[in-house]
């Protein structure tokens, strides 16, 4: 994939907000989008194209005469306008509303409100509750990692990530349950040469991977067999589990107290413990997961990683049940 990037002196702030292009004496820099990595690439621009790879993508930044859009040109979008007055609406509100109640107070047509919340139900921005009412949803937790660490979930999570990775060779995640994916909203990477990493924002199958079992233990048994039915097991490698009675038994183990384990179940070579976090929030379904590299001392790596991770669970459960 290649993204090109046409640069001047007027729009370059512009650039910089979106991928993190910062300039310095006349030189453009590419900061990964990861404050914590302190990766920096510096090039600079004169008459040629820089190029830099970014990951799997490809940036060509180079200079451009063109002029940016001036104010007279520049149209304000009237349903983002709507879109964030429900959202500040629901962030001032102590509980969850309805639509009929968020019509009558921003005075908005209901087919309007209609249409805008379940867009951003869909994209997972918001949630239905319990009682049919919105509340905010869990991809906000990704929204929020990029803006800051302020989440009271990731804030309180994140020392315990970064143990688990500073005791073993394995990268520490934290994930919730987004429908039916997990989504990783914060990482430690492992500090070793050769590690599993990904990023935050990803998306990974609800039925794979020790991470999701651990997830679905938080749900009711009805929710369970409903995800079960409705998505099947994917066989990902040979020693994928595809028998649904005994994918259940896993998860009702966890249930009980046991760790959730993956060995080479979701990706050949890699072994992974993970154990639900009970965030003493309803609708919140969370959990860490740590990730590594099989090799002959792994069952010793899994009893070491799922002492840990219980010890872990035990005290976040404390933590959060506490406020």
């Amino acid at each position: 994939m290649r993204l090109t990037i046409l640069v001047n002196d007027s729009i370059w702030r512009c650039a910089g907000a979106l991928l993190g292009l910062q300039r310095h004496n006349g030189a453009f820099s590419l900061r990964s989008l990861a404050p914590e990595k302190s990766c920096l690439v510096d090039f600079f621009l004169d008459s040629r194209r820089g190029t830099v790879q970014y990951g799997d993508i490809w940036i060509s930044i180079e200079n451009n005469p063109m002029q940016p859009p001036t104010k007279s040109e520049f149209k304000r979008v009237p349903a983002l306008d709507k879109c964030f007055s429900i959202l500040e609406l629901l962030s001032a509100s102590d509980r969850p509303l309805g639509i009929s109640e968020i019509c009558k107070k921003l005075d908005l047509n209901k087919s309007t409100v209609f249409n805008i919340v379940h867009t951003l139900v869909d994209l997972q921005v918001l949630e239905f509750a319990a009682n049919g009412k919105l509340a905010f949803g869990t991809f906000l937790y990704v929204l929020g990692k990029a803006a800051s660490r302020k989440a009271e979930l990731i804030r309180t999570v994140r020392p315990y990530l970064q143990q688990i990775s500073r005791e073993t060779d394995f990268s520490a995640f934290l994930g919730v349950r987004a429908g039916q994916r997990a989504v990783i909203v914060d990482k430690v990477d492992a500090a070793v040469d050769i590690k599993v990493s990904s990023e935050v924002g990803m998306r990974l199958p609800l039925v794979a991977g020790a991470g999701g079992k651990a997830l679905l233990s938080l749900l009711p048994d009805s929710e369970i067999d409903e995800i079960l039915a409705t998505n099947g097991l994917k066989r990902f490698t040979s020693h994928t589990c595809v028998d649904k009675r005994k994918f259940k038994e896993d998860i009702l183990s966890i249930r009980r107290g046991e760790v959730a384990l993956d060995v080479e179940e979701y990706l050949d070579g890699i072994v992974a413990v993970a154990v639900p976090i009970n965030s003493h929030r309803e609708g919140l379904q969370a959990a860490i997961w740590a990730v590594g590299l099989k090799r002959p001392e792994s069952d010793t790596d899994i009893q070491k990683l799922s002492s840990l991770l219980k010890h872990v669970a035990k005290e976040l459960d404390i933590r959060f049940g506490s406020r």
